[in-house]
């Protein structure tokens, strides 16, 4: 009875079409890997039996259920499911993925070039000895520069260059070196410029610093091996033989240095004269030397080990002099050789910007480069002598198109100019821009170590709209500790024989005590006194007090920092002139594809009022001021017919059109660029081609 149930229960399935399922049974007895084979084949052979292979039903077509073992599901993986589906997919996927590697090489190619970093940053330079002392001894001093760092970054600038700090003598304020491979201890020592570079780096800041490679000290040990004949330090300087007359030296020809009288010295020890352009202290190197030129390179690699981002060259033009030794020629021909001691007295065709010294400055971009590999880490080559009248020598040092020397040289310019008026900006800011090479970046400094300061200069009122000026022209402006402040020079009899330390030809007043504070030495040293005395008007020109002063020259200085950072067509937009007279200078900041411009209209002259719309075309009947000088006066609409400026004044006028004047005819020659780009509102970008 049992056994016929048995029999008759999977006819029954069969019959109606059924799968048996055990996939979830949980039963040890049918549990794949404790069933036998033998019982397999007997299940196998219960099924065989109770099927009749001769009903003519349709075999049952096999659907996927779950649990079903790897054979039945390999069944199920050959049949296509959606094909044409998964095909469109997946050459989606591909055609996209196609489409932006092609987006993205085309955006790279029509991209322009970044910004360096000394493109992209006003550089601040600092006298170190007058900046801040550390240690109570009254001069300034490294760490004292890592206490001040937070200044810098209030004043939004990326870049601080610090002038000649080697171990020295301090004749001509330490600019010849008797160690170029240490620090002077008056600030400090080898670790505390390793924290200063580390303080400086951490803070995303990037740091020059200056290297006068045409001379040293005559302390310096090259110098003392030279003089005794000693080895390769022999020809190290320019010896020459000097005649002796009437108890006197009578030196080879009629150079004459820098700081008057003869450029030769005869020197007791090795009986002949040496070299000097400058002061008797100071032996020009002998740069005909292969060893000399390779002893420079070696100490710019040293410092660049130590982390240094950038060097200010100066004095390049010195570092070859003609061999014949001949007489320069006299400016005044009539005038006896005999009594010619001034430099301004002769023409110096051979003992400046001779043959062959343009190649030892490309030698030393080629050092730049070397450490330049690493992305992010450019390292900045600036040259920083001073032609004045010759702005061609000037622009050489920019290099060629194919071979580079500096990024730029220092531009003196705005320093140099004989009087202040519209018209002399005008010509001091035209000079530079058309005779620098295409593709060249332009450069600005309105004070340095070597000038009086803009306020002693010009004046006090002319202070504001001179950092104006300073911040919104193309190009990298160079700001000299305490002009945003509006320092003026220290009186000249309050400066001894003691502080110019016995050399009568270096200027002071320009480099009193950074003021901080109003507190007893401006906050620049905690000790008794300080290496050159504080100006007196220190309580009311300081850092701590103009904070606090919504008008004052430093918030204008920051404001105008935060235009130009803020701002595309003043960080490298096209710059037109647009007028210039007595009084006025006026000039318009604009890029390709930004319907938004920035006039300047700046004044450095007497009161005036000028009507703009009759000189631009299709100018708009009103402008905002974005920054003014006035600070009372920004946010307003002026008309454009009637642009009124105070004696000092500047405005940062703001105003939309689709007009730019750089496309004009009648401003054609009158625009130029340095970095060509065009902005895209569509995708918030820049590109090349416009």
């Amino acid at each position: 009875m049992v056994e016929e149930e048995a029999k008759s229960l999977p006819m029954e399935m069969s019959e109606k079409g059924g799968v048996e399922n055990n996939g979830f049974v949980q039963n040890e007895a049918f549990d794949d890997r404790e069933t036998d084979a033998s019982s397999q084949e007997g299940m196998a052979k219960a099924c065989a039996v109770d099927v009749d292979p001769s009903v003519g039903e349709e075999e049952p077509v096999l659907q996927p259920y779950a649990g079903m073992p790897k054979e039945v599901l390999l069944q199920f993986s050959s049949q296509a499911r959606y094909r044409v589906t998964r095909e469109i997919l997946f050459w989606l996927i591909i055609a996209a993925a196609v489409a932006l590697v092609c987006a993205t090489i085309a955006i790279i190619a029509l991209s322009p070039k970044c910004l360096h970093w000394w493109q992209a940053s006003p550089i601040y330079q600092i006298y170190p000895r007058s900046f801040k002392d550390s240690n109570m001894d009254g001069n300034g001093d490294l760490k004292g520069i890592q206490e001040k760092l937070d200044h810098i970054t209030y004043l939004n600038i990326k870049t601080v260059w610090i002038t000649s700090f080697f171990k020295s003598p301090l004749k001509d304020l330490g600019y010849g070196a008797e160690d170029f491979y240490d620090i002077d201890p008056i600030f400090g020592s080898m670790r505390d410029f390793e924290s200063l570079i580390a303080a400086i780096h951490d803070r995303g800041l990037k740091v020059i610093m200056d290297l006068i490679p045409n001379h040293t000290s005559d302390k310096h040990r090259w110098f003392q091996l030279s003089r005794n004949r000693t080895g390769k330090y022999t020809d190290y300087y320019i010896w020459q033989d000097c005649r002796q007359a009437a108890g006197s030296v009578i030196p080879p020809n009629n150079w004459v240095s820098v700081f008057g009288n003869s450029s030769w010295q005869f020197d007791d020890v090795r009986k002949q004269c040496y070299f000097h352009q400058f002061g008797k202290e100071q032996p020009d190197l002998n740069f005909r030397s292969l060893a000399v030129q390779q002893e420079i390179r070696d100490i710019m690699k040293f410092w660049l080990n130590k982390g240094i981002d950038g060097f200010s060259f100066s004095s390049l033009k010195f570092l070859l002099e003609a061999t014949h030794l001949r007489d320069e020629p006299q400016v005044n021909k009539s005038q006896n050789g005999e009594s010619i001691t001034a430099y301004s007295q002769l023409y110096h065709d051979y003992t400046t910007t001779q043959v062959g010294m343009h190649d030892i400055v490309r030698s030393f971009r080629q050092t730049m480069n070397e450490f330049s590999r690493e992305p992010g880490r450019y390292r900045f080559m600036g040259s920083g002598d001073d032609e004045k009248e010759d702005i061609e020598a000037t622009m050489m040092y920019y290099g060629t198109t194919f071979i580079q020397e500096a990024d730029f040289p220092f531009n003196f310019n705005l320093i140099n100019m004989k009087n202040l008026s519209g018209n002399s900006i005008f010509e001091a800011v035209d000079l530079w821009m058309k005779n620098m090479p295409v593709g060249k970046w332009p450069n600005w400094a309105v004070g340095s170590p070597n000038a009086a300061r803009i306020s002693s200069r010009i004046g006090k009122e002319y202070v504001n709209v001179m950092n104006m000026l300073l911040l919104t022209l193309p190009g990298t402006p160079v700001t000299y500790y305490g002009e945003e402040i509006g320092m003026e020079n220290i009186a000249s009899e309050n400066v001894s024989e003691e502080h110019v330390n016995s050399d009568p030809v270096v200027t002071l007043p320009e480099k009193s005590p950074m003021q901080w504070d109003g507190k007893v030495n401006a906050g620049f040293t905690e000790g008794n006194s300080s290496w050159l005395p504080v100006n007196s008007n220190y309580q009311s020109v300081n850092v701590e007090v103009q904070m606090t002063q919504s008008n004052s020259t430093l918030n204008l200085y920051r404001e105008l920092m935060l235009l130009r950072n803020s701002e595309l067509p003043i960080n490298r937009g096209w710059m037109c002139y647009i007028w210039n007279d007595s009084n006025v200078f006026v000039y318009v900041r604009e890029l390709d594809g930004l319907d938004r411009v920035f006039m300047m209209v700046l004044n450095f002259g007497q009161e005036s009022t000028i009507d703009l719309r009759a000189i631009v075309p299709n100018l708009p009947s009103e402008a905002v001021v974005r920054l003014s000088t006035n600070f009372s006066n920004a946010g307003k609409a002026v008309s454009t017919k009637l642009i009124k400026t105070e004696v000092g004044e500047g405005l940062v006028l703001e105003y939309k059109t689709t007009n730019p004047i750089h496309t004009m005819e009648a401003f054609q020659g009158k625009c130029f660029v340095a970095e060509k780009a065009c902005y895209s509102m569509a995708l918030n970008l820049l590109y090349m081609n416009c």
